[in-house]
Parts: structure tokens; C-alpha cells; sequence
């Protein structure tokens, strides 16, 4: 009986490291698949966001110092566009222009809802392809390193979003269940 057990600890502990071979290769994607998951949802906040606030709270800013909550939403659709632009190697955008020519809540909608359509072809792309290089803001990065950005720079506003909104008396979708 002692021989019989050893035999089986011996074939055990040999077949453990086949074990670890027959498991699924992981994501090949798995970068551009996170960023992507956690920028969905931001963008998503954002979308609901700029949806849910009525058309005459556009022109509301806490202090006369910080933009509006339609420069806001103007100025996260024209980010969008410049870091995802530079995410698949298209010509650069300003990242001003949707902020300082669309001032209804229609326009903006429909220019942020275009700008994350836009950036949704970004971040389809492969984690192979975000490996090429860029050069944004001075600084020599890669193409994954702009939608981190993005969806970074997004969330940074979606934070100005949920405070404008609770100072309006209102439930941001983010916290709505």
C-alpha cells in the first residue's frame, strides 16, 4: 500500500505541470479589453448624463471660473476625438472645436454621441496595434497609452459631471440603481 501511494504522489506531482499547460491562452487583447471595459462605462455616465440634464442647465457653472456643464460635455467630446484620433493614427483634432462651436444640448448630444462612436473604433483595436508609437503632448507614447488618457481625462469630468448634477438637486447615473 505505501508503494501504491508513493506511485500516485510521484504521477501527481508529474502531471501538475500539464495541468498548467492545457489552461485557455489568456486574452490576447487583454490591455485594449480593460481600458475599453472601464471607458464604456465612463462614456456611458457621460452620455446619460448629458441626456438627463435639462437643455436650460447647460448654461449652469458652480463659479464663474469653471466651464459650464455644456462646455463640459462639448469639451469631453472634442478630448475624445484628439486622443482617439491619435490612438489610431488619424489626423490629429483640435480638442477645442466641439467646446467652443456647439452650445445646444441637441449639438452637444449628437457631438459626443459621434465622438464616442468614433472612439469606439479605437478601442477595437488590438493590443498589437496599440503598441506603435506617438508622440502627444511632447511626450513619445504608444497608442494604448492615449486611450488610457482618454478614458482617464473622462472619468476626471464625469467627476465635475456628478458634482454639477448634486448641486442641481440631481442623481447622477452613476449612483441611480
Amino acid at each position: 500500500m505505501q508503494t501504491t501511494t508513493r506511485c500516485f504522489i510521484v504521477l501527481a506531482l508529474a502531471a501538475a505541470p500539464l495541468r498548467g499547460q492545457a489552461k485557455p491562452a489568456p486574452d490576447a487583447d487583454h490591455a485594449v479589453s480593460t481600458v475599453r471595459g472601464v471607458w464604456q462605462q465612463i462614456a456611458t455616465y457621460i452620455t446619460q448624463s448629458a441626456e438627463e440634464m435639462p437643455a436650460g442647465k447647460y448654461d449652469y457653472r458652480p463659479t464663474a471660473e469653471v466651464r459650464t456643464f455644456g462646455q463640459i460635455v462639448g469639451h469631453v467630446a472634442g478630448s475624445q476625438y484628439m486622443y482617439c484620433a491619435a490612438a489610431t493614427g488619424d489626423s490629429a483634432r483640435k480638442e477645442d472645436d466641439i467646446e467652443k462651436s456647439r452650445t445646444t444640448k441637441d449639438e452637444l448630444v449628437a457631438a459626443l454621441k459621434a465622438s464616442t462612436a468614433y472612439c469606439a473604433k479605437a478601442y477595437a483595436e488590438s493590443d498589437a496595434a496599440t503598441r506603435s508609437a506617438i508622440t502627444m503632448f511632447g511626450q513619445k507614447q504608444n497608442r494604448l497609452w492615449a486611450l488610457v488618457m482618454n478614458a482617464t481625462h473622462d472619468g476626471e469630468h464625469y467627476g465635475n459631471i456628478v458634482t454639477y448634477f448634486r448641486l442641481n438637486g440631481m442623481v447622477p447615473p452613476s449612483s441611480k440603481r
